[in-house]
């Protein structure tokens, strides 16, 4: 019994529903996702579904999201069967490893916080005030390409903005980081500009001054790249939750809110181009800039916090990242499509059953088949648990010495 539709069989058997005049497969199939996505991880974790993540670092990005699964779509059926956009895996868990070598993994953000500090650069002035909104071009300090750069070492570099999780899925597309014009939502309209929540930014460079009405506005980073250049990340006006944020104004008359030339920060060179603030600047009055600046190269440390893996130092260059994950498998469509382990087929059907059951209120049945349920789970973590108690529990004598793989892919050599 390997097959889904031999699942659907066996669950009809139970819930005395032969055909589809009292339940469509359609339906059944909907119970079995129901029940392998969201209750299956919940009550146990497999063995099975334990495995290894890899992923590259792209030089000065610091936060990487957990993969996503793409709309599982159920083709000729209706739109409302199809399941969103889910993580790829339930969770990450050490050992992690960075070319090879294992680095630092950690899950309180206290103690990564107060390793790794994150020292906000402030009180810069980037420029000065005409008495308008502007544009203005403002440039930081603190990397080497930048023009007003003073001895700062090659290997500088400043923290960008990050999307998290829950504002990529809110896009519905699965593009991370995100990218102007890369999808469905198009930052440069002001109306579509708000289907991510502005919880979900975590902006990392501020420019603020004072403006001619005694308040301070405030221009930041978003998080969110061009298209054609991801150095190049967007610029916004914070706004309240839970869709307050504001794209900023063409003032360049160029047709878009945004390019390489206007509303944009390149992060190479610390350089924001022709900003429009919210409001006009006091003539003569300093444009203040508050980043968070770091000395790139190989990451020695990861933060798993929010669904995201924060890294220090931040990269330099591409390096491979693996980290032991838990998947979260994939959802069934098709009535013909074997599922990936035979052993739980079973598991898989009692549990889709006993939802239905308890959906319908057929609680004499329910109580019936209960003790059938809880045999085929203990079976099934039963086979979990001996390869679970089999592995040696690791203490400081059952490593000899640090030996590891050393990737030096990225040596140049």
């Amino acid at each position: 019994m390997n097959l889904l539709q031999d699942i659907i069989t066996y669950i009809r058997r139970i819930i005395k529903s032969p055909s589809n005049a009292q339940i469509t497969d359609a339906l059944l199939i909907d119970y079995i996702n129901r029940f392998w996505l969201m209750d299956v991880d919940a009550r146990m974790q497999l063995f099975d579904l334990k495995t290894t993540y890899q992923f590259q670092t792209s030089p000065g990005i610091d936060k990487y999201n957990m993969p996503l699964y793409s709309v599982q779509s159920q083709g000729p059926n209706p739109a409302s069967a199809d399941i969103a956009m889910f993580p790829v895996y339930q969770g990450f868990l050490g050992p992690l490893f960075i070319n090879g070598i294992q680095a630092s993994f950690q899950t309180e953000r206290t103690f990564f916080n107060n390793t790794w500090p994150n020292f906000n650069q402030t009180l810069v002035q980037a420029g000065t005030g005409d008495g308008t909104a502007g544009p203005y071009t403002l440039p930081l300090p603190f990397l080497p390409n930048s023009p007003a750069a003073q001895n700062i070492p090659v290997s500088a570099g400043i923290v960008r903005g990050h999307v998290d999780i829950a504002g990529i899925m809110a896009t519905g597309v699965n593009q991370d980081p995100p990218l102007d014009g890369g999808f469905g939502l198009n930052i440069q309209n002001t109306v579509n500009s708000n289907v991510i929540p502005s919880t979900s930014y975590q902006s990392q460079v501020f420019f603020t001054a004072l403006a001619t009405d005694g308040s301070i506005t405030v221009v930041q980073d978003t998080g969110i790249f061009l298209q054609a250049n991801q150095n190049y990340g967007l610029l916004m006006e914070p706004g309240k939750a839970p869709y307050g944020n504001q794209v900023l104004q063409d003032t360049l008359a160029q047709g878009v809110n945004y390019s390489t030339t206007q509303n944009t920060i390149n992060y190479l060179t610390g350089v924001a181009t022709n900003v429009t603030f919210p409001k006009a600047i006091v003539d003569g009055s300093p444009i203040q800039a508050q980043c968070v600046y770091y000395q790139q190269g190989i990451p020695r440390a990861a933060l798993f916090y929010n669904n995201c893996l924060t890294l220090r130092a931040p990269p330099n260059t591409s390096y491979l990242v693996e980290v032991d994950a838990y998947l979260t498998p994939a959802a069934f469509f098709q009535e013909s499509k074997a599922i990936p382990f035979g052993y739980m087929a079973e598991y898989i059907a009692r549990g889709a059953a006993r939802k239905i059951l308890s959906d319908t209120g057929d609680w004499e049945q329910f109580q019936a088949y209960e003790p059938q349920f809880q045999e085929q789970e203990s079976l099934v973590h039963i086979r979990s648990q001996r390869q679970f108690t089999s592995t040696r529990t690791q203490t400081i004598y059952s490593n000899r010495g640090l030996q590891g793989n050393y990737n030096q892919s990225s040596l140049g050599i």
